[in-house]
């Protein structure tokens, strides 16, 4: 799966990756769902820590369509939770190539 992190890049990630991720996701989405900006916070930077630590930065001239895009670390709670879906921010499974 290619990841974009809004402001920074693109990450290829390995399907064996996405279990951690929609637990990152879980408790990003349980801190959105209660209102807790901290909590959030906290969430979001470790979420996006796991996709840096865990995926493969794509050369800047390999063009890619990403199927997910995350926001940047100092995103708002607002801007995060209108990008929710039914499945957090990151898929329950990985997208089909």
């Amino acid at each position: 799966m290619i990841v974009r992190i809004m402001g920074e890049g693109q990450l290829r990630i390995a399907d064996e990756h996405f279990t951690t991720l929609n637990q990152l996701d879980d408790e990003l989405g349980a801190a959105i769902e209660a209102g807790d900006d901290e909590r959030f916070r906290a969430a979001l930077v470790t979420l996006l820590d796991e996709v840096r630590k865990v995926g493969t930065p794509l050369a800047d001239d390999e063009l890619v369509d990403s199927d997910l895009v995350l926001p940047y670390a100092e995103a708002h709670i607002d801007e995060v939770r209108e990008l929710l879906t039914e499945e957090g921010l990151i898929p329950l499974e990985p997208p089909a190539r």
